[in-house]
């Protein structure tokens, strides 16, 4: 999260690690579009822009490769990796498979106190919409996915999601600030916690695909107009 101002990617020594608050605010910067898809990300450039030393960078961007955020081209070293309208379609067929899964299975399997804990993730995240907090509103759709998976029972498809949560979060940062997106991504996840609430998991699982399918179609649309 890049918290200090003038939209400097200076680090906050407070809290937590050198390293974890850069690596933070590396992703930021990337899913914001800070940095742009084939940039070049210089060792010496960011070091003065995140305030840490070179080792530290360095290993960022060793594990922002990792995530598939950054990828090194011989002759030019680190860029930021582009993601292909068919990767992205990928990542959605994932998504739509093991969210309506796991949708499925929580409306079978849960509990009135799981379904709280449902409802209340998914006010927080509508409340950030709604204050157009695009940061928050990753975070907080990352916490009721997780809710969602461990009521569900599928730890190991979570894992599956976690490994590519960092292109998740990249694409999601690109649908959620899209126009009119606040109010159909409200209603879209009000049907799938009604479905949980009826305890339906034919309706719980076709919503959540139908969620996913929309999103697909939003980063498909955003991908094309940038080229």
């Amino acid at each position: 999260m890049i918290t200090s101002p003038a939209g400097s990617l200076r680090v906050d020594r407070s809290a937590k690690t050198l390293r974890e608050l850069a690596l933070e605010n590396m992703r930021d910067a990337i899913w914001s579009g800070h940095f742009k898809p084939g940039e070049r990300l210089v060792e010496r450039q960011l070091c003065e822009q995140l305030g840490v030393s070179r080792s530290i960078v360095r290993e960022v961007l060793r594990h922002l490769e990792t995530e598939g955020l950054v990828e090194t081209e011989s002759h030019q070293g680190p860029v930021v990796a582009s993601l292909t309208a068919d990767q992205a379609a990928q990542i959605y067929e994932i998504r739509a498979l093991l969210e309506g899964q796991a949708a499925r299975r929580c409306a079978s399997r849960a509990t009135p106190t799981a379904i709280d804990e449902l409802v209340a993730l998914n006010e927080n995240t509508q409340r950030a919409f709604r204050q157009s907090d695009f940061h928050a509103v990753r975070e907080r759709t990352g916490a009721f996915y997780e809710a969602l998976f461990r009521q569900a029972g599928m730890d190991m498809a979570w894992q599956v999601v976690q490994s590519l949560n960092a292109r998740i979060n990249r694409l999601r940062a690109m649908t959620i600030s899209s126009s009119g997106r606040q109010d159909e991504a409200a209603a879209e996840m009000a049907r799938i916690i009604d479905a949980l609430k009826q305890h339906d998991p034919d309706a719980a699982q076709n919503a959540s695909e139908e969620h996913v399918r929309r999103v697909a179609q939003i980063a498909a649309e955003r991908l094309r107009e940038a080229g």
